[in-house]
């Protein structure tokens, strides 16, 4: 069996190269996809440190869970404010973010 602290430093790896992606690039689909790999960064943390709990990782389940479900719920919704931007203006760089104000 292999220990969870090869999957808490896996997710934290991969946690930073999310970040790292994040911060570097200009696209905003690169960038979703980038909170979307952090997002499963903090799932595998959870649902390692859940598997070294007495109750057999049931709270880190449940908090895997509910954390796939509100990461569907924002890629669903960045993806249509971006193609809405997108389907506007032709072009969707971070650049351009700070005219989404109105």
């Amino acid at each position: 069996m292999v220990p969870p602290l090869y999957f808490i430093v896996l997710g934290a790896v991969v946690f930073l190269i999310a970040t790292l992606g994040f911060l570097t690039r200009r696209s905003l689909i690169q960038a979703l996809m980038c909170l979307e790999l952090m997002t499963s960064a903090v799932v595998l943390t959870f649902l390692a440190v859940g598997r070294t709990m007495p109750d057999g990782g049931l709270q880190g389940m449940a908090l895997a869970t509910f954390l796939i479900v509100i990461g569907a719920a924002e890629v669903g919704m960045g993806l249509a404010i971006v193609m809405l931007y997108f389907r506007r203006h032709g072009d969707a760089t971070t650049d351009d973010i700070d005219l989404l104000r109105g």
